[in-house]
């Protein structure tokens, strides 16, 4: 059941080459589980739908299981501020939780109680982001679709960095303690993994 006041949509990107990693990171286990799925669910806690954009849909459709919407990406190799563009433009609610498949210590109840926060933000925050230190994590982050215009002249004038972007549209920073740290970990390489 979604723990928010009013409809979020969750869009998790699957598409990413894992060169690190050297294999496929949303297909790897973790806790018996494989990461994109771990991540969905945590994404259904607090969205109402829960999207997985992606080139290659077919690759994952048999291991992650649940009530998913499966979009294929038109750009795909193109960076996460692109992917975020696309999905802007095809889901409808208000406002979008992006997430990378990587992230399998996300806690739904800490993504519940962010997403609490959004019925109070004014009109004029495009985003609600995680922020460590000088750094961003906007691949655990809140945008309006209302922002979309910004992000695509962001993008026409030659922007890929999130960093950038963020550091340029009105943005309110979550703060990021040790277990939020933790849950931000993503996983690039194996030995992220242990």
């Amino acid at each position: 059941m979604p723990n928010s006041p009013f409809p979020i949509a969750a869009l998790v990107l699957a598409g990413g080459q894992s060169s690190r990693m050297g294999r496929d990171k949303a297909l790897i286990l973790w806790d018996g589980k494989p990461m994109l799925q771990r991540v969905c669910l945590a994404a259904a806690y607090c969205c109402q739908s829960v999207s997985i954009l992606s080139p290659w849909p077919e690759r994952y459709r048999e291991i992650v299981t649940g009530d998913y919407q499966w979009l294929v990406e038109s750009h795909p190799g193109q960076g996460p501020l692109i992917a975020l563009t696309e999905g802007l433009a095809i889901l409808e609610e208000d406002w979008v939780l992006l997430l990378a498949c990587d992230l399998p210590a996300l806690q739904p109840e800490i993504l519940g109680q962010w997403a609490r926060q959004l019925p109070d933000l004014p009109p004029n925050i495009i985003a609600l982001v995680p922020r460590q230190g000088t750094r961003w994590e906007p691949l655990c982050g809140f945008y309006r679709r209302s922002g979309r215009s910004r992000l695509e002249s962001f993008i026409q004038a030659g922007g890929r960095s999130f960093q950038a972007w963020l550091s340029e549209i009105p943005v309110k920073p979550l703060t990021v303690r040790s277990q939020e740290a933790l849950m931000l970990r993503n996983c690039n390489s194996y030995e992220d993994l242990l």
